[in-house]
């Protein structure tokens, strides 16, 4: 059986083309605030800040 611990599923969604592009985990007793990372977005062809969100598509 998983483990029930403190990392949870999110969601990254591009801020330029709002397009949901990433799914990662985070430890949501170490990180309080939203994750917000740089990464390749294919539709906008260029590298920008991906947000979190807990909707997946």
């Amino acid at each position: 059986m998983a483990k029930k611990g403190a990392r949870e599923i999110v969601a990254l969604v591009c801020s330029e083309c709002k397009a949901h592009n990433y799914a990662t985990t985070r430890n949501k007793v170490n990180i309080e605030k939203k994750l917000e990372i740089k990464k390749y977005c294919k539709n906008c062809k260029k590298n920008t800040l991906h947000k979190e969100t807990t909707k997946l598509k």
